[in-house]
């Protein structure tokens, strides 16, 4: 039979287990969080954690390391535009926490989610407060939000900005493809119309081969029309 020692090591080692387990937990949510579009509140989702996050920047992460641009020449024309002449270096985390505050303020009640994933930022901008069905012209209501994603895109203008169009699975899959890259097209002519520089903007349309949720439901068809747009720190 145990001792009292024995006892309260075992207690200790229990609630050093649990706390271990708990800063873990507490360390990979916060790696991977995203905030309520309308009320700008962090939260942690399946979503954010699941689907979405392989969905978004990872399929943006795999485009571009398949482009045969040199992609060393184009950060370094956005680092000279800068001004700087140089990369954020061992500053990126603090560059894009400040980056990501800006944007969950000037967001908020948008209906555009906010998304960090490592020392990436994705916006999620869902189809039905965008576009029109079946049509890449902005909506002239999202013109506003367009102008506040610019405007912060301009004071920190260290970054790749990739503009990702998606669809659902209804209809043709070629129609798809290309709705889904004239809508992604589209946001990024606005943004260039709005200083923001185009050496800067990746644009592609992934079509329906990118769902964050089941395509079997209306409600997640609507989660999966949408553009997304992902911002990367330049690194030189």
């Amino acid at each position: 039979m145990p001792n009292g020692i024995d006892n309260v090591k075992g207690v200790t080692m229990n609630r050093f287990s649990i706390s271990l387990f708990l800063v873990t937990v507490i360390v990979t949510l916060s790696s991977c969080t995203t905030f309520d579009p309308y009320t700008g509140e962090q939260k942690a989702s399946k979503t954010a954690v699941g689907a979405s996050i392989g969905a978004g920047v990872g399929a943006v992460l795999a485009y571009l390391d398949n482009k045969d641009e040199d992609s060393r020449k184009r950060n370094q024309r956005i680092l000279a535009a800068a001004g700087g002449g140089a990369a954020v270096g061992g500053g990126i985390g603090y560059y894009m926490d400040a980056q990501e505050a800006k944007l969950r303020k000037q967001l908020r009640g948008s209906g555009v989610s906010v998304e960090r994933v490592g020392d990436n930022i994705n916006l999620i901008m869902p189809g039905n407060i965008t576009f029109a069905t079946n049509s890449a012209d902005i909506s002239a209501s999202f013109y506003p939000v367009l102008d506040s994603v610019g405007l912060v895109l301009e004071e920190y203008n260290k970054t790749v900005v990739v503009v990702a169009g998606h669809t659902d699975s209804d209809g043709d899959d070629d129609f798809n493809q290309l709705l889904s890259q004239r809508r992604a097209q589209s946001v990024s002519d606005y943004l260039i119309s709005r200083s923001i520089l185009a050496d800067r903007l990746e644009t592609i349309g992934f079509g329906e081969r990118q769902p964050i949720a089941a395509n079997t439901t209306a409600q997640g068809k609507q989660l999966n029309r949408r553009v997304e747009i992902t911002l990367l720190p330049v690194h030189s």
